[in-house]
């Protein structure tokens, strides 16, 4: 949204605290996950990519989705190996069924996570590296829908303490992002918008 320079309200959830999963959020989202948008007509999306996807062809500029089918293609392939492949290791459901019902402890989980994310980061550097249509964003020289979901990703990954150095692509794309406002106003340490 702020990529898009829309005016929105943020209401955090304390996701730790166990916030999304109080009746109050669950009546907006069944499923307790975030984000969820309500419109201003209160209809509510869901889903990271679906919420995207529904902005971008509302509010079409600037574009997070190339306007040619291939490119756009590529892009929504990029989002989804982000999305499928490296997020859901970071979520905080899996990360604490691992320590809790598999007793694994903190270490071995962090180790657990740091493979895979490494396993999907392998991956997506070798696309990015290879395709030329790679710029200095995922896909050319203005973010994309892939960027959106690759940032909070390399945020994760410092967080838990991946190498990153095998990763020099990824890097740079993230530097290239944390440049814009848009990105800027969205991390982690940046005031929520009201």
């Amino acid at each position: 949204m702020a990529l898009k320079n829309l005016q929105y309200t943020s209401i955090i959830k304390n996701l730790r605290a166990g916030e999304h999963r109080l009746s109050e959020f669950l009546q907006i989202n069944v499923q307790g996950f975030v984000p969820a948008l309500q419109l201003d007509d209160g209809v509510v999306l869901t889903q990271s990519v679906a919420i995207i996807e529904c902005l971008d062809e509302l509010y079409p500029d600037p574009p997070l989705l190339p306007a040619q089918p291939l490119a756009r293609a590529r892009v929504r392939a990029l989002t989804q190996a982000i999305a499928s492949d490296i997020h859901p290791l970071n979520n905080l459901r899996v990360l604490r069924y691992l320590e809790e019902k598999l007793i694994l402890d903190k270490q071995t989980r962090d180790t657990w996570y740091r493979h895979w994310v490494s396993v999907g980061f392998d991956a997506l550097e070798r696309w990015l590296i290879r395709d030329a249509a790679t710029g200095r964003f995922c896909h050319g020289n203005s973010p994309t829908m892939a960027d959106v979901f690759l940032v909070p990703q390399v945020f994760n990954a410092r967080r838990f303490a991946v190498d990153m150095k095998s990763f020099p692509r990824i890097v740079a794309i993230d530097a290239a992002c944390k440049e814009l406002p848009g990105f800027q106003a969205a991390a982690p340490e940046a005031p929520p918008q009201v």
